[in-house]
């Protein structure tokens, strides 16, 4: 039995074209939000490929309409009022520890994106090695607004990708980047015809199948290690960050006006 492919996943889809392994998430009820079996599910997809060497490249997708409504804040907030500081502090890292799961993949990772990616689906998306985006698409990270740092382990990523400049842009104001902008900005590497995401994120494996495999995973190695250099250092404190910021008034009232669909009123407490 293959445990990758024979296991009947709950919020995941495992295939098998050759060489390359393809993961879509599925589980529509929710608009594929990221809630803690999901994640869990994405964490131990991604560490039973890690270091499988008849796997070239793996593709990640959504459906052909979102790719992910970003993390379930419904979930994380029943978590958050139950658990003390101690198991909170430990619950949080689900999204950073998937997130570095799929970083850790040897074999290139390729993010097939459609529709809407919010959030932590953006983080996720950020962990792949390349991301093609349908020309309908856009990514957005809502977490400054709602009265959060962006975690995850995620900034040192955006700077790498798009500089401090346009990293801050896209944190700070929560605004949508659509496609044209992704790829402007480092964020994507290819946009095509809505509804061609995954078709050319086959294409992307194909081509990488094609290659020498050996010198492929040594560069992708080097040039993360390149890139990463410094993040564990700017990065170890995130989690603390959200856990003092989600217990503040202004956090509160940022998900209260999200869900009255009203501006906030926020006062720095």
């Amino acid at each position: 039995m293959d445990e990758l492919f024979d296991k009947a996943w709950t919020h995941i889809a495992v295939t098998r074209r050759e060489a390359v392994c393809e993961v879509a998430l599925a589980r529509p009820e929710a608009r594929n939000a990221l809630n803690g079996v999901l994640m869990e599910e994405l964490t131990e997809v991604a560490r039973l490929l890690r270091l499988r060497t008849d796997i070239l490249a793996v593709i990640l997708t959504g459906t052909e309409s979102y790719f992910s409504a970003g993390a379930d804040l419904s979930a994380s907030q029943a978590r958050a009022g139950q658990a003390t500081l101690m198991e909170a502090r430990r619950a949080v890292m689900a999204g950073p520890d998937m997130c570095k799961a799929w970083d850790e993949i040897e074999a290139v990772t390729i993010a097939a994106v459609e529709g809407y990616c919010i959030g932590g689906a953006s983080a996720l998306a950020v962990s792949c090695d390349f991301r093609v985006m349908g020309e309908g698409a856009y990514m957005r990270l809502p977490e400054v607004p709602l009265g959060m740092n962006m975690s995850w382990r995620t900034l040192p990523k955006l700077v790498a990708l798009a500089g401090p400049s346009r990293a801050k842009q896209y944190v700070m104001f929560g605004e949508a980047c659509d496609a044209q902008r992704c790829l402007a900005w480092g964020f994507a590497d290819e946009v095509v015809e809505t509804g061609g995401a995954l078709a050319a994120a086959r294409r992307w494996a194909a081509k990488t199948v094609a290659l020498p495999p050996l010198p492929v995973r040594a560069t992708k190695e080097a040039v993360n290690a390149i890139a990463q250099a410094t993040a564990q250092a700017s990065i170890y404190m995130d989690r603390d960050q959200y856990l003092l910021m989600s217990r503040s008034a202004d956090y509160r009232e940022g998900i209260a006006a999200f869900r009255e669909k009203r501006p906030g009123m926020f006062t720095g407490d």
